[in-house]
């Protein structure tokens, strides 16, 4: 980028990787600079990924202490409290984090990431946000979409078997390879707050499951005021309560919300670690398909759910009026 060349170190490094995707591509990633909210087991996975990539740098938030669910499934933690003793989370996991790549500046910054203002996210080329409220997803990429500059936005959720990715790109164009011909594409991606307020009816028939599910919990979690993940099943009734109102409004049958998903959301609160590395691994990828600007990127959920094995793809985009 801006006619900078890759180091002999580093194109010795990434070798492998840009015999794949290409020295411009490398370029553009060794330049890159991404911003992480929330150090959970897929954040993880996804920082692990990017930074053995070769991003330019890494920016980690999360002020919370270590936990013993935060052990669990987040492997940048070493099982020795001597080590984590008195840091944060984000402090613990850019320990770790340098030793991966040193060539990849990784970072921490403190405070309430609500609180940041519009000019810290310009800073970044791409956001990746977890461990969030509803109210915190929206308010980030809101800041996001006012900067003049395109930041890619993406919000990562791992309730025990099941994941979801939200993408937001704004205007994209990338390039896609066809045979011996590169074609030039261009996307529109809504906002998370007018993805999420699409009306169900209005979806095709067999959008996923997992995505109404999804948001049930997050509403629910939001009215009464909860942190994600701040659930059991003993919040089971007034879930079924708000899933039998959010249906009638949107005038969409229950069974699309089967009672043993949400059972399934409201139990599995903790990372299960084999499915942090599956959503770990996708959402690696397309941050780095959106800043090389190489192949087609997820338009704008990805599910997964461990008890069939599934991952889909679902565009949640308002209809286009029929011309």
């Amino acid at each position: 980028m801006n006619g900078e060349e890759l180091t002999e170190q580093e194109t010795a490094l990434y070798d492998r990787q840009i015999r794949v995707w290409g020295a411009d591509a490398q370029r553009r990633l060794s330049k890159s600079h991404i911003l992480v909210y929330g150090m959970k087991g897929t954040v993880a996975e996804f920082c692990k990924n990017i930074v053995l990539a070769g991003v330019g740098s890494v920016t980690l938030v999360d002020d919370r202490e270590v936990t013993e669910e935060a052990l669990s499934a987040n492997f940048l933690i070493l099982p020795d409290e001597n080590l984590y003793h008195g840091k944060t989370l984000a402090e613990v996991c850019c320990d770790s984090l340098k030793e991966f790549n040193p060539m990849v500046h990784v970072s921490v910054e403190k405070g309430d990431i609500s609180t940041f203002g519009v000019e810290f996210f310009g800073k970044f080329d791409a956001v990746v946000i977890s461990c969030c409220s509803l109210a915190k997803k929206k308010l980030i990429n809101q800041k996001c979409r006012k900067l003049p500059k395109r930041v890619a936005f993406y919000t990562v959720d791992c309730r025990g078997t099941c994941g979801e990715i939200f993408v937001d790109l704004k205007d994209y164009k990338y390039s896609k390879k066809k045979l011996e011909e590169t074609d030039e594409c261009q996307l529109e991606f809504p906002s998370f707050e007018d993805t999420i307020s699409v009306p169900w009816k209005a979806l095709p028939k067999r959008v996923s499951k997992l995505y109404f599910a999804m948001r049930v919990i997050e509403q629910f979690e939001d009215a009464e005021g909860r942190n994600p993940g701040e659930t059991s099943i003993a919040d089971l009734p007034g879930v079924l309560k708000l899933r039998k109102e959010l249906c009638e409004t949107n005038s969409v049958n229950e069974s699309q919300i089967p009672d043993a998903l949400l059972e399934r959301l409201l139990i599995g609160t903790s990372e299960y670690p084999p499915v942090c590395a599956i959503i770990g691994g996708i959402l690696g990828q397309e941050v780095i398909k959106a800043i090389s600007g190489k192949g087609d990127p997820l338009k704008n959920f990805f599910f997964f759910d461990a008890m069939d094995g599934k991952g889909l793809i679902e565009d949640i985009s308002e209809p286009k009026p029929v011309s």
